[in-house]
């Protein structure tokens, strides 16, 4: 059996994250994000981005 499931998905760790500052664009709070933002779209804090998602049953 597989002892070691420490929440991992896939069974491979990619090591730390790399993570690029960015504004929201709702709240203007400074955040980061795992990836590169791209200025023509906009990027949300983690509790913005939790009020635009769609509830789950």
């Amino acid at each position: 059996m597989d002892e070691d499931r420490g929440g991992r998905r896939g069974g491979f760790d990619r090591g730390p994250r790399q993570m690029y500052d960015a504004v929201c664009a709702d709240c203007g709070q400074a955040t980061q994000v795992p990836f590169k933002p791209d200025p023509a779209r906009p990027v949300y804090c983690r509790d913005c981005f939790a009020k635009r998602r769609p509830r789950r049953f």
